[in-house]
């Protein structure tokens, strides 16, 4: 199943994308993070009012969880690309984000005006169907409910303010985006490779596999799971590739009018226009 959560009017509802279409199910749960507490999933079925796409505003498939984790540098030439010399990392880099952060698919990213020094990040997502602490790594993939995209927009400047974290860099609102909806594990097996692929403009500047995952979905969860508890609906951004911006000499900044795009051909096509804020 596709499953996207969607504004119509005044309304926030969720429903089952097929065909350029999706179909309400807020009848059957208030929302989509509802339904995955109920571990109710597997009973969603059409039968609601139908939208096409383009009549509705796409939010973030999970629009409240209770976290958002993310992983840094966890793809093989990523960890390259610092050329700082050191050795793959023994354990995952994290952080935090808030769910103001993020927008839905087709929905404008922020660049935000106190920097020039916006930038993207194309990953993939894993959204948690089954709670849980000190997962086994060989079970870990039970946990999964589906997967999702996320442009993890990051404003660089702001991520070294700090001395020993991103967080202000990595939170600004409206300056990331996720969706356009959630691919259930019925669908998608987690642990078969998958392809990623983020163009700016067109133009492919990250591109990659998941076999290069310095650590894969199940060791991180394995991993997260040790010091906290994992609850129905929270998500885990799972890593980018080499290509951000910031790599670049000279960098390539996002400025107003730019269009991201994340893709994976399993999951779909993320995509945002970049405007200036007011």
């Amino acid at each position: 199943m596709k499953i996207a959560s969607f504004r119509k009017g005044n309304k926030e509802s969720f429903g089952l994308v097929s065909g350029g279409r999706i179909a309400d199910c807020s009848g059957q749960g208030a929302t989509l993070l509802d339904v995955l507490r109920r571990g109710a999933l597997s009973s969603l079925k059409a039968g609601g009012a139908e939208y096409a796409l383009h009549e509705v505003t796409l939010l973030p498939p999970v629009t409240q969880p209770e976290k958002i984790l993310c992983v840094g540098v966890n793809y093989a030439n990523r960890n390259e690309e610092y050329k700082d010399g050191t050795e793959r990392p023994k354990y995952p880099s994290l952080f935090m984000r808030v769910p103001g952060s993020f927008v839905g698919h087709d929905v404008p990213l922020v660049k935000p005006r106190e920097s020039d020094q916006f930038d993207y990040e194309g990953e993939i997502v894993l959204v948690i169907g089954k709670g849980g602490r000190r997962i086994p790594r060989e079970r870990a993939l039970e946990h999964v409910a589906g997967m999702t995209l996320c442009n993890e927009g990051s404003v660089r400047d702001w991520l070294r303010h700090g001395k020993f974290n991103v967080t202000q860099g990595k939170n600004f609102d409206a300056s990331g985006s996720i969706g356009p909806w959630m691919v259930t594990v019925d669908e998608l097996d987690p642990s078969k490779p998958l392809e990623l692929t983020t163009r700016v403009n067109g133009e492919v500047r990250q591109h990659d596999t998941t076999e290069n995952l310095i650590f894969s979905f199940a060791e991180l969860l394995a991993y997260i799971t040790t010091f906290t508890t994992l609850k129905p609906g929270d998500m885990i951004v799972t890593g980018t590739p080499t290509g951000a911006g910031a790599r670049f000499d000279p960098p390539k900044w996002l400025k107003a009018g730019d269009v991201v795009e994340v893709e994976v051909p399993d999951i779909g096509m993320l995509s945002n226009q970049v405007v200036a804020e007011a």
